[in-house]
């Protein structure tokens, strides 16, 4: 039989057991601020009808979506949760009660160029509320306050969720006469942090047919900057000339103010009109989230108002708003700047039983102990050398192990070595969970460090 050499396709993540819990333990996070808010899981199929996922994505997204043949039907691979979700919304409608919330954790497939950082194939994090004629303001400041919650989880600070509304910039394009370029001119300037203001204007005079002083007006308009309520007074100067732009100020207000009432402290968001999100279905707010102290790494959070995403399935306004944290993309980037937490436990287990006779019935029956105790237990199976079986607990990392010998049998005992400091100790069995519960000191151990 000829070997195959195994790799991995670029643009796909594959991890080492030690990394994969850390990965969990990152989705775990996000997963628990989601519930805590009210919001109901959900899963979508990953392959469905190519006209579904592109009723409206369009542009950039029929550029980059997986799309194949089988048989007669024409499929694709969903590019991202929020399309979906629209499906998902106008197929079930009738069964569903609005405001609809959910969340779901899954992978999505985008067949962009592979390079350091981007993926092909990644998790993204999502929360959604979607609205049944009408959506409040008001969720349009709590999808930034959960997001606030996530990333304190994460043991984070120095974060901030930058805010705009795309109705904003639409009135002010108005006004230059562009409304009818709106989409692309946002999408040049979506790409201001990336490539610069002198790039991106090269974008709007020769991509978007601008003229130099359109071009001009616009990077003046977005360099506006400020506390927030400088930034929003700056605005104040431009009402009256556009009753988009006016509606999309109000909105703004509304979200910022809000934001403030959830309890999210002015250092951790930020009006900033540079924020235009690419993609072609937002209507209103729009966010992004980045790392102050690694600019590099670019959002690692984003989302906002969408009006219209769902007439594409059903004849019934479902307007909505969402947040995405891409939780593969934030993995990799703060794993390579060495910003997770190296003492953050990653082993499978909290206690490896190893079995010292030649009768594993009382090893099966502590480790049984050990679980209804509340632990995460292992049975190391393996008739191996004492030695063998050492080093294997040292190669998973486990806090703790226990050994049953024929001397702890005729005593009644277990014995429960602590594989961090060496320290053994010999208990009833039936005390030895809480003597490991107490011993473990995971506690508030953050996920990720920040600069001191």
């Amino acid at each position: 039989m000829e070997i195959v050499k195994p790799r991995t396709l670029s643009g796909f993540m594959e991890l080492l057991p030690g990394k994969q819990l850390q990965f969990e333990k990152m989705a775990g996070i996000i997963r628990d601020a989601y519930a805590s808010y009210g919001f109901t899981p959900l899963d979508t199929p990953a392959i469905e009808d190519a006209k579904i996922l592109l009723a409206k994505g369009g542009g950039e997204t029929e550029k980059q979506i997986y799309r194949f043949q089988k048989g007669d039907s024409d499929l694709a691979l969903r590019f991202d949760l929020t399309v979906p979700l629209a499906k998902y919304v106008a197929l079930h409608y009738s069964e569903l009660a609005f405001p609809f919330r959910r969340f779901q954790i899954s992978k999505v497939y985008r067949g962009e160029r592979a390079q350091r950082g981007r993926f092909r194939e990644f998790y993204q994090a999502d929360i959604d509320v979607i609205g049944d004629g009408r959506l409040d303001i008001l969720n349009e400041a709590e999808i930034p306050a959960i997001i606030y919650r996530v990333f304190r989880g994460f043991g984070l600070s120095r974060f901030q969720i930058r805010v705009n509304n795309r109705k904003i910039l639409n009135g002010f394009y108005a006004m230059l006469g562009l409304q009818d370029r709106g989409g692309d001119i946002m999408r040049a300037v979506d790409k201001l942090d990336k490539i610069g203001p002198e790039k991106v204007r090269l974008l709007l005079l020769e991509d978007c047919g601008l003229t130099e002083d359109q071009a001009d007006q616009i990077l003046r308009f977005i360099a506006i900057r400020g506390a927030n309520t400088q930034v929003l007074e700056a605005l104040e100067d431009y009402q009256g000339r556009s009753e988009l732009f006016d509606q999309g100020l109000a909105e703004l207000k509304a979200v910022t103010a809000n934001l403030a009432a959830f309890g999210v402290p002015e250092e951790n968001f930020a009006v900033d009109l540079t924020i235009a999100r690419g993609l072609d279905y937002y209507t209103g707010t729009v966010y992004e989230t980045m790392l102050l102290d690694h600019p590099q790494i670019g959002s690692v959070c984003s989302g906002g108002r969408y009006d219209n995403l769902a007439g594409y399935y059903i004849d019934k306004p479902l307007p909505g708003v969402g947040i995405s944290i891409g939780l593969t993309r934030l993995f990799y980037v703060l794993d390579e700047q060495g910003l997770l937490n190296p003492a953050l436990p990653c082993a499978p287990a909290d206690v490896l039983v190893l079995p010292m006779t030649a009768d594993p019935g009382p090893a099966i029956a502590l480790a049984q102990t050990l679980r209804e105790g509340g632990l995460r237990v292992q049975l190391y199976g393996e008739q191996r050398k004492f030695k063998q079986k050492m080093a294997y607990a040292n190669k998973l990392g486990v806090p703790f192990a226990a050994l049953l010998g024929e001397d702890e049998l005729a005593a009644g005992v277990c014995a429960v070595k602590d594989m961090r400091t060496g320290r053994q100790v010999t208990l009833p069995p039936a005390e030895a969970p809480a003597y490991i519960r107490g011993a473990l000191d995971a506690g508030d151990c953050p996920l990720i460090l920040e600069k001191s």
